[in-house]
């Protein structure tokens, strides 16, 4: 029961740590658009690196955040249903659905990573004059987000089969 508490409180940990980065993450992107903005119409200046970076700022945020809104208890539910249902049951949807994600999590990182090699081999750069260099680092992002998001299908699964407490509790 340890070492489950140990492998959970872990992973919980690693996803709390990129939770906060893709918080941060938004905030640096407010602060890029603003400024670009800035640019754009009081001293008629933009570039093609900036625009592009704004973009490339949300798969971070997207892709760290889905892990780190399941810690926090955020995913999507049907409630109208769950919330009737007894605890025992819950606990067993959780933990299916913790099992699914792992599994669902592991198989799109696994699709990803030929065509993250394909762009790797390329030398796969923005496509636009001006652009930001280095495409497949941005499409790394996506199987180590889905694996963080395996990561913490498990630890949910493994929270609510084995009834840890939250951090709260």
């Amino acid at each position: 029961m340890r070492a489950v508490a140990f492998v959970v409180h872990g992973v919980e940990a690693v996803v709390r740590l990129f939770g906060w980065i893709a918080a941060w993450t938004c905030v640096v992107l407010v602060g890029l658009v603003a400024g670009d903005v800035l640019m754009r119409y009081v001293f008629s200046v933009g570039a093609v690196w900036l625009q592009e970076l704004q973009w490339h700022l949300i798969s971070p945020i997207a892709l760290f955040g889905m892990s780190y809104l399941l810690l926090m208890g955020e995913q999507v539910r049907v409630d109208v249903f769950y919330e009737r249902f007894p605890a025992g049951l819950q606990r067993v949807i959780e933990v299916i659905g913790g099992l699914l994600l792992l599994v669902m999590g592991l198989y799109i990182a696994w699709l990803t990573l030929p065509w993250i090699a394909q762009s790797f081999a390329r030398g796969e750069a923005s496509p636009n004059p001006g652009g930001l260099p280095l495409r497949w680092l941005l499409k790394s992002l996506i199987p180590f987000g889905f694996v963080l998001l395996a990561l913490q299908g498990l630890a949910h699964a493994l929270r609510q089969a084995f009834a840890l407490p939250t951090r709260g509790e």
